[in-house]
């Protein structure tokens, strides 16, 4: 009895581990009970009742990534080229996950290259080539609308790679040389037009240079003449200065000497003497000095 009984207690204790679920972290379960849905699972402990509960689904909550091979698209302008997108996704609804489509990895997939191929076929080659970004905004919104019954929410999509046919490819590099070629040429022109000026500017500020020096050598040149002609005037003025005075001393000194009027005269006729010596053609002597000129002539004589 007691074996039974053991028996029993290992059975029962068995059954009780095996329907215990420790729910980890960014994780959910979904739990059916007889064929149906029950709950959902969150992070934790969580006992199932035995035979009756299954755990029909385990759902990762994280955002995961996936990577499509490339699709066949054709361009408005008929131009048929390979592009392969990288879709990033998080399911937020495990139920719906579970029970809205069947292979949901797929479905998405499908989803993802007939929208690509709606989009692509509203535009030209060259818009598709240069308009990445619109184009991941779009895919983005129609995938995430598609993909909301199921529980899923599109995060991102990125094409990833745009394979044009070998001819576009090769059309398309000698174009770019071409246009490499053409800005080549647009810069050296450029270049050369700023070298042209720059020198211009250059012999046009030597120019305006050579002129103000010249200008200012000219200024300093009249303004050394005049201070040489003012210090000569003022050199004369000096010299008739003390000429002056010097007469003047002597003058002084002949009447400090008590010297009379005859004296007086006969230096005035020494001075008109001098004057008869220079240049000029005709002297007039003052009236009052004819009347002591033959005195002077004979106190002359007497005196050699």
């Amino acid at each position: 009895m007691a074996y039974i009984l053991l028996g029993i207690a290992i059975f029962l204790v068995a059954i009780l581990a095996a329907n215990v679920r420790i729910v980890p972290q960014a994780s959910a379960y979904v739990i059916e009970r007889l064929g149906g849905y029950n709950t959902t699972w969150s992070v934790g402990l969580r006992f199932k009742v035995p035979f009756l509960d299954r755990v029909a689904k385990k759902v990762n909550l994280k955002e995961q990534v996936v990577d499509f091979p490339p699709q066949p698209v054709i361009t408005k302008d008929n131009v048929t080229m390979q592009i392969d997108t990288v879709v990033f996704f998080q399911i937020t609804d495990p139920k719906m996950y579970a029970y809205g489509v069947d292979n949901p990895i797929m479905a998405i997939e499908k989803l993802t290259a007939t929208t690509l191929r709606n989009i692509i076929g509203e535009m030209e080659l060259d818009q598709t080539l240069t308009s990445r970004e619109i184009i991941n905004t779009n895919m983005r919104s129609a995938l995430d609308v598609a993909t909301d019954p199921w529980g899923i929410k599109v995060n991102r999509v990125e094409l990833k790679n745009i394979i044009p046919p070998e001819a576009i490819r090769n059309a398309m590099e000698k174009q770019m040389k071409a246009e490499r070629e053409r800005r080549e040429a647009i810069l050296r022109a450029e270049g050369e037009k700023k070298s042209t000026i720059l020198v211009a500017e250059g012999q046009k500020e030597s120019a305006i240079l050579e002129a103000e020096a010249e200008k200012q050598a000219a200024i300093l040149r009249a303004e050394a003449e005049k201070e040489r002609k003012i210090r000569e005037a003022e050199g004369q003025a000096e010299a008739i200065r003390i000429v002056q005075m010097a007469n003047a001393e002597g003058i002084k000194y002949l009447r400090d000497a008590g010297a009379d009027e005859a004296v007086l005269t006969i230096k005035k006729l020494e001075a008109f003497e001098k004057a008869a010596n220079g240049n000029a053609t005709k002297i007039i002597i003052p009236s009052e000095i004819q009347g002591v000129a033959g005195l002077a002539k004979s106190v002359g004589e007497i005196l050699k």
